[in-house]
Formats: structure tokens, sequence, C-alpha cells
């Protein structure tokens, strides 16, 4: 490598570095890329800032196909605090985040089944308005209903780069995304197979919010 092009991968650095570090949320390449000269190696400089932060108290990890330092996670306990819960999930709406990230595209009817009770509405709308889930569109059979599925903050929230990285049954529940006692029959297939055709919302079709998400199922 000429001393030129060892510079301007040592400046690349430098810039990717310092836009991870100002940024308020994680980064794509892309969104790196845009704010570099064109021919600014983007992804080298986040390999060489992977290798510079492996092992140190703050790391470089990849969430939902984005980048972003992050406290190292055997260093996590240093950071928490104790604090009151406004917004904690109750046992039903963590068992429904639970089926909709496994099964996604799945319909409010699908999740009934598997769970073996009715859904609250205001479960949905929770994480609805909480940004975890997402109505992603209909089902094409009769009725054509709506589907769920998991969103970039869901991803975020949970630390993971994408769908393929969910963990298993006995990870989700250190994770919180399930609670120890599982609804009978519960499965965990795998989230990227198996999808089904679906269309996509019409214009306008947004989620109406209920205020009754805390009500236990």
């Amino acid at each position: 490598m000429s001393d030129t092009a060892h510079f301007a991968l040592d400046e690349t650095e430098r810039r990717v570095e310092a836009l991870l570090f100002a940024a308020a949320e994680p980064l794509s390449l892309q969104d790196l890329a845009r704010r570099l000269p064109e021919d600014a190696d983007v992804a080298g400089a986040i390999g060489a800032l992977q290798v510079r932060y492996g092992g140190r108290g703050v790391e470089l990890v990849c969430v939902a196909d984005r980048w972003r330092f992050q406290t190292a996670a055997d260093l996590a306990f240093l950071m928490t605090e104790e604090r009151e819960e406004q917004r904690r999930l109750s046992r039903a709406a963590q068992e429904t985040l639970a089926i909709i990230a496994y099964h996604q595209p799945v319909t409010r009817a699908e999740i009934e089944s598997i769970r073996g009770v009715q859904a609250n509405r205001g479960t949905l709308d929770a994480l609805l308005e909480l940004g975890l889930i997402r109505m992603r569109g209909r089902r094409r059979t009769p009725g054509r209903p709506v589907t769920f599925g998991t969103t970039d903050d869901f991803l975020i929230h949970y630390g993971l780069a994408n769908l393929a990285d969910l963990p298993g049954a006995q990870e989700m529940k250190g994770l919180g995304l399930l609670s120890l006692d599982l609804p009978p029959g519960f499965a965990v297939p795998d989230p990227l197979s198996g999808m089904e055709a679906e269309d996509p919302l019409e214009p306008g079709e947004e989620p109406e919010f209920h205020q009754d998400f805390l009500i236990e199922e």
C-alpha cells in the first residue's frame, strides 16, 4: 500500500470514527459514504475500527445493518441504575412480540392461535406505539388480514444485526423477549423461512392506538 493510500485510509477511519461518535443513532455504510469523499473506503475503515476497538471498554457493533459505538457487553453493569420503568412490557406483550419476531409476517388471528388466547387490541397498540413492530401489509387470503412484523428499532433495542441473529428460546428469556413460562406448544421457528405473499398497505392505513395496553390477558 502506498503512503498516499495508507494516509487516505487513515483519514477515512478518523472521519468515520468521528461520525459514529457524534451520531444520535446507528449509521449504515451508505449513511457514512454520503458524508465522505466519493472514493473513501468506508468498509475498510469500519474493519480497521473494529480491530482497534476490539476488547476495549467501547466497541464498534452492527445492529440492523447499521454501525454504532456502545459499551462492551461485559461492562454494561457499570452503566445501570435503578429507576421506575414507565412503559414496561406486560407478559402478554413480551410473548406477542416474540411470536411476531419469529413468525413474521403474522396476522392477529395467527398470534391468537399460537398463544392460545384472544389477543388484546391494546397489546398490539403498545408494541406499535413503541416502534417495536409495524403493520407490514395484507395477507393474500380471504378477508385480507393485516400482517405484522418487527422494525429496525426492535433490532437496535435488542442489539441484533438482523433477524438471522435472533436467539433460541433460552436466550430470548434472557433478553426479556419471553417470560419464564411459555404458552403450550410454543416453538421457535426460522424467522426467515416460509414468508407468505402479502400486499403493501394502502396509503393512510395507519394504526390507531388505544390506552389499555397494560391490561394482562
